[in-house]
């Protein structure tokens, strides 16, 4: 009897979907080594399950040595890629650099009023106009930042002069208060009797 065609889709019965996770797993490792052995090639397969359990195959060696050995191949190959495309890379970059200083002084010029603006075509108009609007979100965003640390700088002194004014307001009443005991304590107390015979005080 043939078999109906598997649709590739998440199998959403778990014990379906366990039981061809385990099957399909070791056909595919099988068949890693298979290929090593029929073509004399390393071979590295790693699997993870739904659970997070790892299942790995390393026909040669062990899986760290694989890895090691591709980033090896890998960081060698961009390499080689990297230094043929260097000096492409380095004239276009130059290039552009022409271009945009060459734009720039021309833009101050006009600016300057040396130039006629009429002269410059759209393009140059645009990139222009993208330029200034850079520079004034620029110039704007520092200014901002300008201002937000000077207001927290006066925010601080006004907690230092907050701070060192109230030290002060303490050390003006403890003195008020010492200058008032030692006051009082200087004063002389008499006591006065007054006799029957005359009006005078002793």
């Amino acid at each position: 009897m043939a078999r109906g065609k598997v649709q590739m889709r998440r199998i959403e019965n778990p014990v379906h979907r366990q039981v061809t996770f385990c099957k399909r797993r070791m056909g595919l490792l099988k068949k890693a080594k298979e290929l090593s052995v029929l073509c004399d090639a390393d071979i590295g397969v790693m699997v993870f399950s739904p659970h997070g359990k790892v299942y790995e195959l390393a026909t040669n060696g062990n899986m760290q040595g694989l890895i090691e050995r591709y980033k090896g191949s890998n960081t060698e190959a961009h390499g080689e890629s990297s230094e043929q495309n260097k000096p492409e890379v380095i004239q276009q970059e130059v290039l552009l650099l022409r271009q945009e200083i060459d734009l720039l002084q021309k833009g101050l010029r006009y600016m300057y009023g040396e130039n006629d603006i009429n002269h410059m075509n759209l393009n140059e108009l645009q990139t222009l106009e993208s330029n200034l609007e850079i520079w004034v979100h620029n110039i704007r965003y520092t200014k901002m930042q300008i201002i937000s640390r000077e207001i927290e700088m006066l925010k601080t002194k006004e907690g230092i002069l907050k701070a060192a004014n109230d030290i002060l307001q303490e050390r003006i009443i403890e003195q008020s208060g010492i200058l008032d005991t030692s006051s009082n304590m200087m004063m002389p107390q008499f006591p006065f009797q007054r006799t029957m015979e005359s009006d005078y005080y002793f």
